[in-house]
């Protein structure tokens, strides 16, 4: 009996080489060789010379007016070149290394040429002759092959495996929906994906099959996040009163979103289920107090928290932050690889005896011998710094231990949904009110002289400055202002001020006494790699200048910037760079245009792809075949949805969804793993 997971071989011309070939390309089955989409289609329209574009790619009809001559230039290069009349106006025809096209040329007949359009020149770069009289939308597919194996044997063998196994492709969907979003059905879908007969068949083809991707990925993720769950939560009370009375001695009123937020977490304390929740929060939105507060309410029924951080400047920042907060409410003890022997061996029984309630550290905190007397709840900061065998480590550290992950990296709502979709998500979309937005400006290396004075004109206001840089020392492999060059800059350009030098490189007590040099206004300029880049707050720094700044992504260039602003006075932020590409001029300019991080996450994804964005096998983002997380939000949106409502019903027990099921469970979903 026939099957799509039949090996190729089984095709008409697909012997052990081809077979090794195809191979090569991931195609081993049928079912690979039907689901092997073109990555994009060449719109083959005849278009007029009235509606190009320069640089566009096109095809242009006319009549030969002139006889192809070939040139050579070069060692093996050549040309070859005629001119054609389209609507009447000469057009000059450049086909470069493919001498056999002359052959074909022939003056006074009609030739239809594909090609990129040059409008001062009026010339068109051929790509390449277009054999048949071309219909309205008609789209030449374009698939990732190599050299072994050629567009036209791969649409044959497509072509021949359809046809003959047409009739074993399954329908995954139930009809519901189907006929809830008219979708095309399944056999159809995948043949017009190869062999579109104009755009809108193409795009009904191209919407079921990226419905049914996203749809059956988060149904996966969604059974994950079950299983993860089922049977291992448990309820953690807390004392609602006390919680209150705490957040009544807080020195500012929480935003709604801030209370939002509390609530959704609180919330999940209190059900019966393992919390797995993200927090996303833009740089000084307040992340950070309502980890203080929902770390706090575990405590006020017996129950202990732990904070775990990245780095040991964030750790410090934090627990000095908690103190404050709790005014000895609570005991909270700070752990990191810093910790003396003596010290730690106090905190660590004090830890088992129930003693100390919050524990604040860096990965000192999952070390096998920190063990807690009744851990109930793990908060990681800045978790993309962290591995899923880190936060498992720490959840391990307890019965049914809530963990809650927080992110200063706003991820677009697309890209949560995907790489985090077995987590739960929470938002904080508004900042504290009496923040005065940051302004960016963009400034090139020669203006260096007068930001001198900018900085000086900041400085003599009492305020202080951290300088960025993407180096620590000289490199000769890049040509960026290094950290050391700089602060030497800075100490002769403004004497009267004391400037600092921090990088990764010196030890942790020297970070330390440094930074508190700086907290305390000791030390005005700062000048520093991106070790500061997450956690440290100090609302009298007013002013944030970032060399080289081309070299960094915007999601960085925007933590960067999110040092200053956390004071009431107005806060300016410098990028210093020369980009050499129009990507790097685009960042610039986009970075002086929001200081929205979620405005700014959704650039940079459009700008960078997914793959990109922070990493797609660190973070978890699947490579789709069809989908785009850029394009589809909509789609995206509505599968999660039916996902979810189906995930909430005995779906799996009823016939109608025996053959979801069997693609959910088989090997058929791997490309979504």
């Amino acid at each position: 009996m026939k099957t799509l997971l039949d090996p190729i071989s089984v095709l008409k011309g697909i012997g052990p080489k081809k077979v090794e070939q195809l191979g090569s390309l991931g195609i081993e089955t049928i079912e690979d060789l039907l689901l092997y989409f073109p990555f994009r289609y060449d719109d083959l329209q005849v278009r007029s010379l009235t509606e190009l574009s320069d640089q566009e790619k096109v095809v242009l009809k006319g009549t030969v007016a002139t006889p192809a001559v070939v040139n050579y230039f070069g060692p093996k290069k050549s040309r070859v070149i005629f001119q054609m009349l389209v609507d009447h106006v000469p057009v000059r025809v450049t086909f470069f290394n493919q001498t056999y096209i002359k052959n074909s040329i022939e003056q006074d007949q009609e030739v239809a040429v594909y090609g990129k359009w040059d409008s001062a020149r009026r010339q068109l770069t051929g790509m390449k002759l277009i054999g048949k009289s071309q219909g309205e939308n008609d789209l030449s597919p374009i698939y990732h092959v190599n050299k072994q194996v050629k567009t036209h044997q791969l649409q044959s063998l497509i072509r021949q495996a359809y046809t003959a196994y047409e009739k074993v492709i399954p329908e995954i969907l139930p009809d519901e929906y189907v006929e809830k979003y008219h979708l095309m059905p399944r056999k159809q879908a995948i043949w017009t994906m190869h062999f579109p007969e104009n755009m809108h068949r193409y795009e009904q083809a191209r919407q079921r099959m990226a419905y049914e991707e996203l749809f059956l990925f988060e149904l996966k993720m969604q059974r994950l996040r079950e299983s993860e769950t089922k049977g291992y939560g448990q309820s953690h009370p807390y004392d609602v009163e006390k919680l209150r009375a705490l957040i009544a001695t807080l020195p500012f009123e929480l935003t709604p979103a801030q209370k939002r937020v509390t609530n959704e977490i609180c919330r999940d304390l209190m059900r019966p289920i393992s919390m797995n929740r993200l927090l996303q929060g833009d740089v000084g939105s307040g992340k950070t107090v309502i980890a203080a507060l929902v770390m706090y309410a575990v405590t006020t029924k017996g129950g202990q928290a732990s904070l775990l951080v990245p780095t040991e400047i964030l750790a410090e920042q934090h627990y000095k932050s908690l103190l404050a907060v709790y005014q000895g409410k609570v005991k909270v003890a700070l752990l990191t690889g810093s910790t003396s022997t003596k010290e730690r061996r106090q905190i660590l029984e004090e830890l088992s005896t129930g003693s100390v309630d919050i524990l604040v550290g860096t990965h000192a905190v999952i070390q096998k011998d920190v063990a807690f007397h009744n851990l109930q709840l793990g908060i990681v900061d800045e978790q993309h710094r962290f591995g899923v065998n880190q936060r498992k480590s720490l959840r391990q550290k307890g019965q049914a231990v809530d963990i809650l992950s927080m992110t200063a990296t706003p991820i677009p709502r697309t890209l949560a949904i995907t790489a985090y979709g077995d987590m739960d998500l929470s938002i904080i979309d508004q900042m504290p009110s009496g923040r005065k937005p940051i302004q960016t400006k963009w400034v090139a290396h020669e203006e260096m002289s007068k930001l001198f004075q900018v900085t000086k004109d900041e400085l003599d206001q009492g305020h202080q400055v951290y300088v960025i840089c993407p180096l620590i020392a000289e490199s000769e492999a890049i040509d960026a202002k290094n950290a050391e060059t700089i602060y030497e800059e800075f100490k002769r350009a403004l004497p009267t001020y004391r400037c600092g030098l921090l990088h990764g490189k010196m030890k942790a007590t020297d970070k330390e006494v440094l930074m508190d040099e700086f907290v305390d206004n000791k030390v005005q300029i700062l000048v520093s790699t991106t070790v500061i880049e997450v956690g440290v707050n100090v609302p009298n720094a007013s002013m944030m200048i970032i060399m080289d700044a081309d070299r960094f992504g915007l999601a960085q260039l925007h933590q960067l910037r999110g040092r200053v602003g956390r004071g009431s006075t107005q806060s300016y932020c410098y990028l210093v760079a020369n980009p050499s590409n129009e990507m790097g001029k685009e960042r610039m300019k986009i970075m002086t245009e929001t200081v929205d991080g979620f405005v700014l996450s959704q650039r940079d994804l459009e700008m960078r792809g997914p793959g990109e964005f922070f990493g797609a096998k660190q973070s978890g983002v699947p490579e789709f075949r069809v989908a785009s997380l850029i394009d589809d939000q909509k789609i995206l949106d509505a599968a999660t949805a039916d996902a979810k409502a189906l995930q909430a019903t005995d779906w799996e027990d009823k016939d109608e969804y025996s053959t979801l099921s069997y693609y959910l469970s088989s090997h058929h979903a791997t490309h979504l793993d």
